[in-house]
């Protein structure tokens, strides 16, 4: 393999060249390295293990193993005070959606309702509106429409002269 013609080569900024030119290795801070080799500790190991001989049991488990057994199902039935209860619930719930059914709006009284006015007064109303005009006009602005100002220094500095003169004073 031949070396590229100096035409082929990239082009690099001069600043940036100079600085690579000047570049001192004597100046860089000494650091040492450490290599970190990470090995799984004794207890992984026990883990993983006991993971696989757990699931090569499930794999292999055989169903003529087990012994054949009886379940007893215990049905717990309602007692009397239950399910007098449970009548009486629903007695007075029918009872409720009759009574409500069966009400007479007649027996209510009739009332008259006063509508207030939630509008603001011409006073708030106006303040809102000079506030809506103030960000307007802030949010419009234009700079544009400034005049240019020229900067007059008023307290200039003493020069040399001056400084000498009260030395000597």
């Amino acid at each position: 393999m031949s070396s590229p013609s100096l035409k082929d080569l990239p082009k690099v900024a001069f600043d940036l060249k100079n600085q690579l030119e000047g570049f001192n290795p004597d100046n860089m801070k000494k650091a040492d390295t450490n290599e970190k080799i990470i090995l799984p500790t004794a207890e992984d190991v026990k883990r993983e293990r006991q993971h696989n001989d757990l699931i090569h049991g499930v794999n292999n488990f055989s169903a003529d193993k087990l012994k054949r057994t009886d379940t007893l199902e215990k049905v717990i039935l309602p007692n009397a005070q239950d399910v007098a209860a449970e009548k009486s619930q629903k007695a007075f719930t029918e009872a409720l959606i009759e009574g409500v059914g069966g009400f007479d709006t007649n027996k209510l009284k009739h009332t008259e309702t006063q509508e207030k006015n939630p509008l603001p007064d011409k006073a708030v109303i106006e303040a809102e509106k000079g506030q809506q005009q103030l960000i307007a006009g802030i949010e419009n602005f234009d700079p544009a429409k400034l005049k240019p100002t020229v900067t007059e220094e008023k307290n200039p500095l003493p020069t040399k002269e001056v400084i000498a003169e009260e030395k000597k004073a």
